[in-house]
Parts: structure tokens; sequence; C-alpha cells
């Protein structure tokens, strides 16, 4: 039977992509889909942590805007966050795969607190981590939060689910001509603003050596896809 390429991965979903067509809210149709792949990657042995977006529910830079203090709007951004991490983590229950969420921000009564040590624990008996609260700390996005959490955990690689299907030179509903690339330099990424992640997390993956392959969550199955080592969207590395 054939080994998966990853022993350990940290998979970045969007709030967005967990709303489906809605964009907002929770699409349990979407969530089911995605957390059945999740479960096929366990019983191969694959390690998961899973970061999760709050778009679906705020934003807090754009919901925020000039009408809320920054540090505010970040902390409910938070809070959203959380409220994804518990809808998959009852899907995942659901469909019988062991997890745990744990958060940045202490709430103790609905989630773990983040610790590092147990967070590997989880990992090495088969659960899978779902991270929650991003950093923990404003003017942080939760692109910055999934790169902190991979270098943490050690993670081999950091799956990017998003809903596009990888990296272009431009963006390609304005720019008919844009080029999709298999395979870019973190240098080059920054050198040309394109829109992996934040400045700050691709920064961040390219000091700790973590690749990051970006692929379009449309089709759930491309998560399985790249752990096995298929070769899908854009690879982003040194």
């Amino acid at each position: 039977m054939e080994q998966p390429k990853y022993k350990r991965v940290l998979l970045k979903i969007s709030g967005e992509a967990l709303a489906g067509e809605a964009s907002r809210g929770l699409d349990f149709h979407v969530i089911g889909s995605v957390c059945d792949v999740v479960k096929k990657c366990v019983e191969l042995g694959v390690q998961v942590g899973v970061v999760v977006g709050g778009g679906n529910f705020w934003r807090g830079v754009k919901d925020g805007g000039d009408q809320m203090e920054r540090v505010r709007a970040d902390h409910m951004g938070m809070l959203a966050t959380t409220i994804n991490a518990l809808a998959v983590a009852d899907v995942l229950e659901q469909k019988g795969v062991p997890v745990r969420v744990q958060t940045a921000i202490e709430m103790r009564s609905v989630a773990e607190p983040y610790i590092r040590s147990r967070a590997i624990r989880h990992l090495e008996k088969g659960r899978v981590v779902i991270f929650g609260c991003g950093t923990g700390n404003p003017f942080f996005s939760t692109d910055t939060a999934a790169v902190l959490r991979a270098a943490e955990i050690d993670a081999d690689v950091i799956l990017l689910a998003k809903n596009i299907d990888g990296v272009y030179s431009a963006d390609p509903k304005v720019d008919p001509s844009a080029v999709k690339y298999d395979a870019i330099t973190y240098d080059d990424v920054l050198a040309q603003h394109l829109k992996v992640m934040d400045s700050t997390a691709t920064s961040l993956s390219m000091d700790n050596k973590i690749p990051v392959l970006l692929f379009a969550l449309k089709d759930p199955e491309n998560i399985l896809r790249v752990v096995m080592g298929e070769k899908i969207g854009t690879i982003v590395g040194g």
C-alpha cells in the first residue's frame, strides 16, 4: 500500500471555506466533506493539526473598520475561530475521529488551553488537534498562527486549503493572462507581493524552512492527494 509523503501536517482552513457558497455562517455539508478526508488521513497514520480562520463570522480589520478599536475587533475574530473549531471538532467526533480543541486564549469550559507538549502528545496518540484563537495576539492573522503552530509541533508541511487552486503571477479573476506556478520560493512570493499568505506568515515559514502547499479546497479530496505526494496546487519553499 502506498505510504503518505508526510507524517505530520498542519492544515489551514479559512473560515470562508467552511461557509461554502453562502460565504457567511457554517455549511455542514462542506465541513462534513472536509472531515471525511481528514479521517482518511488519520487512518493512514498521518498526524493532523488544524488551524481554522474566522472570516465566515468576523474579520477584525475588515468588519471592525474604523468603528472599533483594532485590538478588540481582533479579539472578536479570535472568538469566531473558536466557533469554527468547535463545529469542525463536533463533525469529526460524529465520524469517529478522536479530536481535541486547544485555544490560545483560555476558555477552559469549552476547550483546552494551548500547550505545545500536550498538543504533540495528542497527535502522537492519533488525535486531530484543532487550534483556535489564532496566535492569541491581535495584529496577527490566522495564516501566521498556522505557521507558528506548524513550527511548534514540527510539522512536515503546511497545507493551505483556499478558494484558489494555486499561486498565480496576478489575480486570475482580474488578469486572464496570469500564470499559475507549480513551485515558487518564499523570496519570490515576498518580492512579487503575491497573495499566498500575509508577509509575516510568509517570512515566518521561510525562517523556519517549512514548505507551504497551497491548493483548492473546492474538492476536499485534494487534502488526501497532497498528503500522498500528488502534485496539486503550488508548493512554496526555499
